[in-house]
């Protein structure tokens, strides 16, 4: 009897499915309306994202002209446009310059307005609205026509620098200064950033300027020991941010070249060189080759800049580290 009584339950816990913890059931329970709720967006995700991207990911090797079906040619629009395309570099080398160029220049710009703004009492939710409207309006056509009027010859700008006695004449037709029209519109959109910015400044602790103030640091000390150590996470937010949006800059490049890239190629950016071969040209293979050889450099860039980032990104939870 001890014998048979020992073994069967032994043979029941062989035979008896495991049953889980009560607190995974109840987790599950309370995790299936997430789920359902997730659910239109994880289809539209599939359906107008990682469908589409397949989809171009295969035209890449393709020739495809839009009409005809696809003509399987593997490697070649990468190789022709590395080693065959000359324009395929100037677009290349107009994008970098200005994304060098306006990208520093946007967040100094930025920061030094949420430094003012920081101080200011009287009528700075007004100034904060005011600074931050042209990120709104920038982007539009409407803006970067008017923007381009401006420059042109005859425009306000060359007739307010003609009656200081500088004759710049047409920005717009120069190929040497057309490009910097559009870092110019790109700069005059600092809103965005200027407000993120304000709000890392005022999560800085009064008492870490207190404590550099009673040991001798005058506002430029402050500034370079304080605000920038404790503002990094956001400087590297900002960074990332509207270094990824400069790469894909197409709006301004298009209304101030008037969709060529004039003069001389001067302001022919990479998207705007993506959109005369897929949609004029109709070499839509080759502009998804280029479409995913954009996406690689901006990956790796932010890569890059991830890395470098632990050399001069401060995070105050680490400091006892």
């Amino acid at each position: 009897m001890s014998t048979v009584s020992t073994r069967a339950p032994a043979r029941a816990d062989r035979t008896a499915p495991p049953r889980p913890p009560a607190g995974r059931r109840r987790r599950r329970e309370q995790q299936w309306p997430a789920y359902v709720f997730l659910t239109p967006w994880m289809i539209g995700a599939a359906v107008l994202t990682l469908v589409p991207m397949a989809v171009s990911l295969y035209l890449s090797f393709t020739d495809y002209n839009l009409f005809d079906p696809p003509h399987w040619v593997g490697l070649r629009n990468y190789t022709e446009m590395l080693t065959e395309d000359p324009r395929f570099w100037r677009s290349v080398g107009t994008t970098l310059l200005y994304v060098v160029v306006a990208v520093p220049l946007k967040l100094a710009l930025a920061l030094g307005a949420a430094l003012l703004l920081k101080n200011l009492g009287r009528g700075r939710a007004f100034y904060r609205s005011a600074f931050y409207a042209p990120s709104l309006l920038g982007a539009s056509m409407s803006i970067a026509l008017v923007w381009r009027a401006l420059f042109n010859d005859g425009g306000t700008v060359s007739e307010v620098l003609g009656s200081l006695g500088i004759d710049t004449g047409s920005w717009v037709g120069d190929p040497d200064l057309a490009v910097y029209v559009v870092v110019l519109l790109t700069v005059w959109q600092f809103g965005a950033p200027m407000v993120i910015f304000l709000a890392g400044l005022q999560q800085i602790s009064p008492e870490l300027y207190e404590a550099a103030a009673l040991d001798g640091a005058g506002r430029w000390r402050q500034f370079v020991s304080v605000t920038v150590p404790m503002l990094s996470p956001v400087v590297f937010f900002n960074l990332v941010l509207e270094m990824i949006q400069s790469f894909q800059v197409f709006t301004p490049a298009f209304a101030v070249s008037g969709g060529e890239g004039g003069p001389a190629d001067s302001t022919l950016f990479y998207t705007l060189y993506l959109y005369e071969r897929g949609f004029t040209a109709s070499h839509m293979g080759y502009a998804a080759a280029m479409a995913w050889l954009l996406l690689i450099a901006i990956g790796v860039i932010t890569l890059i800049l991830f890395r470098t980032s632990r050399s001069w990104v401060f995070y105050a939870d680490e400091e006892g580290r």
